[in-house]
């Protein structure tokens, strides 16, 4: 179908980004449906209630999702995008375009590849080269592989922000992965520094000494920002970066950063989960304006 407005576009994965893409989809009356293995669960609940709002039509698998799609973005978890991939393969209509939206290493985004052309669709990969809420569909995306000069201006005729980076597989998700080990890193230390300084009670002439080393970045927000963000999103956050450790690996290198920074982003999520940062089902999880509330909390868990 040559005209992507009039698409039924499938969403694999209904967490955050799957939800704001159906949304500014929705808007432009686009048909969307979705599969998400927690449509099953306790959260599924207040997915369906999200997909009732929104005219977002609800599959029952993978397959039933691939059979009525002309293109389906997978937005799930790093761990699942080739198992998704596998999955979707064997129902796909021949030429159905599969968006792989998914923060996996480049060996990954081949395997996941070789599936879905196998299947008769057409792979593209995805590189979300920044956090997807304050940009929503327009989020910078770096498109990958033999079919992104195509569907370029497609999805750009919809509402995304993409931008090819290469005819080969492989090179959008390095792009991204070699960013998430400063980005995602940058997360893991501030925590760890800043509830450390937070113990000893040093933390002011630590976020001095930062201000003055780096004067552009506001040091307070900064702080804010990345105890909120790997507090509501950190097993994800393990997860991409498991894959980015995957991506060292690749290249030939031992992922030390990589592993270390999984690891605390795990931890984070352990500690979410337990309840540490208040209820998941409250507005006020993961919204202090102050870091030292959470690393607070962090020192009276561990102290205990």
């Amino acid at each position: 179908m040559a005209d992507p407005k009039r698409w039924q576009i499938g969403l694999i994965g209904y967490g955050e980004v799957g939800r704001i893409l159906a949304e500014d989809l929705r808007r432009q009356d686009i048909k969307v449906s979705t599969y998400d293995i927690k449509l099953g669960s306790e959260q599924g609940a207040s997915l369906q209630q999200h997909a009732a709002k929104f005219g977002v039509a609800l599959a029952a698998s993978h397959a039933e999702l691939a059979a009525k799609s002309d293109f389906i973005i997978s937005a799930v978890t790093a761990s699942q995008a080739v198992p998704v991939a596998n999955a979707c393969a064997v129902a796909l209509n021949p030429g159905t375009w599969f968006l792989d939206f998914n923060s996996a290493s480049p060996g990954a985004k081949q395997r996941a590849a070789a599936l879905i052309d196998g299947g008769g669709g057409r792979y593209v990969e995805g590189a979300v080269m920044t956090s997807v809420p304050p940009y929503r569909i327009k989020v910078p995306l770096l498109l990958g592989g033999p079919g992104a000069r195509q569907i370029e201006p497609l999805l750009n005729a919809i509402g995304f922000a993409a931008k090819v980076a290469s005819d080969e597989l492989g090179v959008s998700s390095a792009v991204k992965m070699c960013r998430s080990i400063m980005i995602k890193g940058l997360e893991a230390m501030v925590i760890e520094s800043f509830t450390t300084a937070r113990a000893y009670g040093v933390e002011d002439a630590v976020l001095a000494s930062l201000a003055e080393t780096f004067p552009g970045i506001n040091w307070e927000k900064q702080g804010a920002y990345c105890f909120q963000r790997v507090i509501e999103h950190g097993r994800r956050r393990a997860e991409e970066v498991r894959e980015v450790a995957e991506t060292v690996r690749e290249a030939g290198l031992t992922p030390w950063s990589a592993q270390g920074t999984a690891e605390r982003q795990a931890w984070m999520a352990d500690l979410a989960d337990e309840g540490v940062f208040g209820a998941r089902s409250t507005k006020e999880f993961a919204r202090s304006a102050d870091w030292r509330t959470e690393a607070d909390r962090i020192l009276a868990k561990i102290k205990r």
